[in-house]
């Protein structure tokens, strides 16, 4: 009788297999559970993060919740930031003048009419100044200080006012032409020499030329012959009270002014709203799907039954009800539904919104009060070092302990194996020998 080598191998796997397929069943099981739970935790996460990132847009140190608008009867003449302390008004302003950059062109200049040794170029701007040593100008050490290389001690000079030199070409002439980087009266240069010993330069920049004036914008209040009111720039900051204006055309003699009309922008102001309604709802539908019970058609939540969700939906709970600066969503129109998803009733929102607009702002943004709540109870759980992060180290960690668990049902697995492919090829040995014996008989 021959041995069959295939047999024994098949059987000691069988036999080995059935050895370790309880250990086999509880790691798997394990390992799905385990997995099943990272997955949801990370969905829940990522969900957290998601809502963190609205609110904290809603909550930046640049973005308001009541949103004010101004209404303008022509175009091109202004733009217009509307905080929200505007008080509402009806204003008209007459461009007068729009300000303006000074600019100054040196012609006739050679290379040779720029003193190396001695001297220096003032510049003035202003109550200040600063001085450009014309013995430090010659960057390439050949002997000579070229256009290009005043030009580029003056922009890169350390106490520079605000003045940038350019060379300007044409017909072969170069100029050089300064200009200040500021609009404004405040910001008009002056050009001087000290002890160049050299005419023509000085000649030359005391005979530069006016490009273009500085120039303080002025606009009348009122009409054309209203109020002057003058800015060295042509953005005028808190203008009217919670409004800056950025003044871009000036009005031709005769012309209607510029009707500005500040006012609530009570649709804008919903949409803030809405934006934070929108990513609580998501939120709490992202909830739902993780702690589903089940039933006969749909299967339990990963997270059925956790606390941390449940503590998460307890403090978005309180605090959509609670009071911040004496005001709760409810007085706005904002309610919770009988499943926990909030709706706006724009009629009373935007009589709310009417009657109460520093209410609104105050309740969702000032200091402590509703997104800096939510933010911060909600950093516990998103932050580098919170709730979220340990659970997925602590989840991760049981999958590399399974892991390890695999390796040792492996190892019990082979030494299963072997101890039956000894036994069985010892069986099988023994069954030949006794078929042999058998047949001398």
């Amino acid at each position: 009788m021959a041995i069959d080598s295939d047999y024994v191998k098949q059987m000691s796997s069988q036999l080995a297999q059935y050895e370790v397929q309880a250990s086999i069943a509880k790691a798997e099981r394990n390992e799905a559970n385990y997995k099943a739970q990272l997955n949801a935790v990370t969905s829940l996460e990522s969900a957290l993060k998601t809502f963190s990132s609205a609110v904290k847009g809603l909550n930046s140190v640049s973005s308001t919740m009541l949103v004010n608008k101004a209404t303008m009867s022509q175009e091109g003449y202004a733009t217009a930031n509307v905080g929200t302390k505007a008080i509402p008004g009806n204003y008209d302003f007459f461009v007068q003048q729009l300000a303006s950059r000074h600019q100054l062109a040196v012609t006739g200049l050679a290379e040779d009419d720029i003193g190396t040794n001695t001297g220096s170029l003032i510049i003035g701007q202003g109550a200040e100044s600063f001085t450009i040593d014309l013995s430090t100008v010659d960057k390439d050490n050949d002997g000579k200080n070229s256009l290009a290389e005043l030009a580029a001690a003056i922009n890169s000079a350390a106490d520079n006012t605000g003045v940038k030199a350019t060379l300007v070409r044409s017909n072969g002439q170069v100029s050089l032409v300064l200009a200040s980087e500021e609009t404004g009266l405040a910001n008009a240069i002056t050009l001087a020499t000290s002890g160049t010993g050299n005419a023509t330069f000085d000649t030359q920049i005391g005979a530069a030329t006016e490009l273009s004036a500085a120039k303080d914008a002025e606009v009348r209040l009122g009409g054309e012959n209203g109020m002057l009111l003058t800015n060295s720039s042509n953005t005028f900051n808190n203008i009217i009270e919670g409004v800056t204006l950025t003044f871009n055309k000036a009005h031709a003699p005769g012309e209607a002014a510029l009707n500005i009309d500040i006012g609530q922008d009570q649709a804008a102001t919903k949409t803030k709203a809405q934006t934070f309604v929108n990513a609580f709802n998501a939120l709490m539908s992202s909830f739902d799907s993780l702690t589903g019970s089940g039933s006969e058609t749909t299967a339990r939540g990963p997270l059925a039954g956790d606390a941390t969700i449940r503590s998460i939906e307890s403090m978005l709970n309180q605090a959509i009800r609670k009071s911040f600066g004496g005001m709760t969503l409810m007085e706005f129109g904002i309610v919770s539904d009988r499943n926990g998803q909030l709706t706006i009733d724009t009629a009373r929102f935007n009589k709310a919104i009417e009657n109460n607009p520093e209410g609104f702002e105050k309740l969702f943004t000032e200091k402590g009060n509703l997104l800096d709540s939510v933010d911060k109870n909600l950093a516990v759980y998103t932050s580098s070092t919170g709730l979220m992060k340990t659970r997925k180290e602590s989840l991760n960690k049981m999958l590399r302990q399974v892991d390890v668990q695999f390796d040792a049902i492996q190892k019990q697995y082979d030494n299963y194996y072997n101890r039956y492919l000894k036994q069985y090829t010892n069986m099988m040995q023994i069954m030949a020998s006794m078929e042999q014996t058998f047949g001398m008989f």
